[in-house]
């Protein structure tokens, strides 16, 4: 069974603000730095469920201008 949730992901990038929905099983705010630094081009997405990257962090993402990272379940 799948468990997986819609999560709207929102931030700034250098002032500018995004927001994107993003498809998880769990979600947190470690989880929504990464995702909103993979949205802004910084981080990376793995190719397949298996393959274990190295996650940006919140202060790493800052560095990228980065900022305001909030999340919550979709409707």
């Amino acid at each position: 069974m799948n468990t997986a949730k819609l999560f709207v992901i929102d931030y700034a990038l250098h002032g500018e603000p995004k927001s994107f929905i993003v498809r998880a099983e769990t979600m947190d705010n470690a989880e929504a730095w990464h995702w909103a630094s993979c949205d802004a081009g910084v981080g990376r997405i793995g190719r397949y469920g298996r393959e274990k990257i190295k996650k940006i962090s919140q202060p790493l993402a800052e560095r990228y201008g980065i900022t305001e990272v909030k999340w919550r379940l979709s409707r």
